[in-house]
């Protein structure tokens, strides 16, 4: 095993000044990373993963699609399909599936000899298990739905050991996609019985996964240690048996300086979410840097429609207008970062080049402004009826530029009339108080991973149970009929030119105010570590990973 001086607390760490690394987009696809193509892995070794939070709840239903836990459940527990960077989804734990043309009904067929690590088998009971609680939870008892599962599911048999039939009530081409969502992680049925007090307990969920939990505590870390059983990994990687690595241990560790001055420093091996500005020279020190684009919405606000002065369509186009988006990039991060052309990725298949609606252009919004009735005053500052021009902004702590990237746009948006604040909050507090059309949240900042862009019209409204981001109800006929035609698509042909209708027109209401391009993972890490991979949703996966000689 790899040694190391023993892991010291902070206030003993000598810092190591003027440390950073140039952003190098390093999403693998398929295979190994780069490294495995010149040398052949080496069993053993242990890493440490510096991250600067543990999330609030280790409910898998709950935390697998936490920003920070997931990393932990990637390694934990398997999916039934593997979904690489650009989209393409290949099996896993499902070796083949059929679909009826209308997409309405799906057969699985499993890999046979999977098992969870309290023994249990990874059969088509256990999948029908997931696939219910996924879609249903057990909110009474706090245990959510996945925001991300077809809403159109009806349900699940198992036909034999190794087969399952899923029924849908409509058709819903984004199902097999969305199998390979982190949050679509598999446990045990043990696991899924247990009330939510127990699932909470992270070293009672058994997964499937190529590592199993050695330890944890409590807002502190989680020790991982590898499954010597494991032989059913997803054939896209390159491997399927067993890990390389003994152990990977995450460590919790508020301060980004530190957590990049330990990896320069050979106490750990992964710095998690450094700063931007630091990445340039990290990179010309040696250092790996990873800059992953997931697939899913782009950072940016959905605004609440039904908050004055937002109800208000100029407005909204005003602030569309009134945003400098290349300043952003050229201020808070580096040309690794990408400007936003829609409100979802452009790495996303179906998504399409909306850069004419997104063009800054401050003439525009005081025009727009002036013609809604918005007055500048002798500060500057517009007003109607005597209340001022006020945004609200409430910096998402699951982004660690958010806050940077609110202060610039204040700055912006004050040249033109708006009375902008600032609010920051704590991930648990963060998570209480602001929510999608919420009272006091006029524009609702959006870091969401999906895999399958035809899930986003019904999440953006509120049918099915969606999370209605902009407010609007049913207020808004043409983006319900969008949403109900992209439903109904039967194939991709027919559904991707719906897709970019929708793109088109909330961006042209200014329902969605797209910032960048999201880098929401950001990765420093030592050069001996090689052979991570890279998902459709950047979270990195060590599982191939080792320690070079």
């Amino acid at each position: 095993m790899t040694q190391r001086p023993p892991f010291l607390s902070i206030s003993r760490r000598r810092l190591i000044v003027g440390a950073s690394v140039a952003a190098t987009l390093l999403a693998t696809t398929i295979g190994f990373g780069p490294a495995l193509a010149t040398e052949s892995p080496r069993e053993g070794g242990d890493i440490t993963f510096l991250i600067d939070s543990l999330g609030d709840t280790w409910i898998p239903n709950n935390s697998a699609i936490s920003s920070f836990q997931g990393h932990i459940w990637g390694h934990v527990t398997d999916k039934l399909v593997y979904v690489d960077a650009e989209g393409k989804v290949s099996p896993w734990l499902v070796e083949r599936w059929e679909q009826n043309e209308k997409a309405t009904e799906f057969t699985l067929h499993l890999k046979k000899g999977v098992s969870f690590s309290d023994g249990e088998p990874l059969d088509a009971k256990a999948v029908v298990a997931n696939l219910d609680i996924w879609y249903a939870g057990r909110k009474s008892e706090g245990i959510n739905p996945i925001g991300l599962f077809p809403k159109t599911y009806d349900h699940a048999e198992a036909v034999d050991a190794s087969t399952v039939k899923v029924i849908f009530k409509k058709p819903t081409l984004g199902f097999i996609p969305t199998l390979g969502y982190h949050g679509s992680i598999l446990v045990s049925p043990k696991s899924i019985a247990q009330p939510a007090s127990a699932q909470a307990d992270l070293s009672k969920t058994a997964g499937s996964g190529p590592y199993v939990v050695q330890s944890w505590k409590e807002g502190d870390q989680v020790t991982l240690v590898k499954r010597k059983d494991y032989n059913w990994g997803p054939a896209a990687v390159g491997h399927t048996g067993p890990a390389f690595l003994d152990t990977i241990t995450y460590k919790l560790v508020s301060e980004p300086s530190l957590r990049v001055a330990s990896v320069q420093s050979g106490q750990a091996d992964v710095a998690y979410n450094a700063s931007p500005q630091e990445l340039k020279s990290l990179k010309e020190e040696g250092f790996t840097v990873a800059t992953p684009r997931y697939l899913g919405f782009v950072n940016g606000w959905a605004v609440n429609t039904r908050l004055p002065p937002y109800d208000d369509v100029k407005v909204r186009q005003a602030l569309q207008a009134g945003i400098n988006r290349q300043e952003i990039i050229d201020t808070v991060y580096t040309p690794d970062w990408h400007l936003a052309t829609s409100f979802i990725q452009s790495n996303v298949p179906g998504a399409t080049d909306q850069s004419a609606l997104l063009t800054y252009d401050p003439a525009k919004a005081e025009k727009l402004l002036d013609e809604a009735g918005w007055v500048k005053g002798p500060d500057g500052t517009r007003s109607k009826d005597g209340k001022p021009l006020s945004l609200t902004i409430h910096s998402n702590p699951y982004l660690a530029t958010s806050k940077s990237v609110d202060e610039l746009i204040s700055q912006q948006l004050g040249k033109l009339g708006w009375k902008v604040v600032i609010r920051a909050y704590d991930v648990v507090t963060y998570g209480e108080k602001v929510k999608f059309g919420g009272a006091a949240v006029p524009a609702y900042e959006v870091t969401r991973s999906f895999i399958d862009a035809g899930t986003v019209a019904s999440i953006l409204t509120n049918a099915n149970n969606g999370e209605n981001w902009f407010a609007l109800d049913d207020r808004d006929t043409n983006i319900n009929d969008l949403r109900d035609k992209i439903a109904g698509a039967g194939s991709i042909e027919e559904r991707n030119p719906l897709l970019g209708d929708l793109q088109n027109y909330v961006l042209d209401q200014g329902y969605f105010i797209p910032r960048t391009q999201i880098v929401q993972r950001i990765y420093v890490q030592s050069p001996t570590l090689r052979g991570e991979t890279y998902n459709g949703v950047a979270y990195a996966s060590y599982y191939t990973a080792f320690i070079a000689d």
